[in-house]
């Protein structure tokens, strides 16, 4: 047996089940991103047309090319439901399965946390946090080094943005106690 014949097989114990039931099929998944994306396009479209989208004498107004930009993207998404209704494939390709979206809500949920405290907490507390939580829950890594992991990643953050590089940051109650 050669080299290139050789394989390596590795299970990840964590990975989702086979046999989860679907949420929800592709064509489900393309229809509704597509609709979004129209609604984006109009949304855009209609505050580029009230900025002004025809030329003026010194050229094209602000909302010109964004205008026909958003007009691009609703046709392409408009396409994208045209498309997806007319394939017969994706009707039966499962899009997510529940263990899969079990899965990627482990990571969207803390992440959308950790938008909203940075807003109270600041970035480094909220980073602190997120990273420690994340570790601890999603790795299942031992608790003091998720806490030291999470520590230092913080302190090097800090002190490359706030005091190397003088960047502001988002600051919370725990940096103004410190006077930064």
């Amino acid at each position: 047996m050669s080299d290139s014949e050789i394989e390596i097989v590795v299970d990840d114990p964590t990975a989702p089940e086979a046999d989860s039931p679907a949420i929800t099929n592709t064509r489900v998944a393309d229809v509704t991103v597509s609709l979004l994306l129209v609604a984006l396009a109009l949304t855009l479209g209609y505050d580029n047309w009230r900025t002004g989208i025809a030329w003026d004498s010194t050229g094209p107004q602000a909302g010109y090319f964004p205008f026909y930009l958003s007009v691009i993207l609703a046709g392409a998404s408009l396409y994208g439901v045209a498309a997806a209704f007319l394939s017969r494939q994706e009707a039966s390709e499962s899009f997510v399965t529940r263990a899969q979206l079990r899965r990627v809500m482990q990571v969207f949920v803390p992440t959308l946390l950790f938008c909203l405290a940075m807003q109270f907490l600041g970035l480094y507390v909220a980073s602190f946090l997120l990273i420690a939580a994340f570790m601890r829950m999603v790795g299942r890594i031992a608790l003091w080094k998720s806490l030291l992991t999470a520590f230092l990643f913080t302190a090097i953050m800090f002190v490359t943005f706030d005091i190397a590089f003088d960047v502001i940051m988002p600051k919370g109650p725990l940096e103004a106690a410190f006077g930064r």
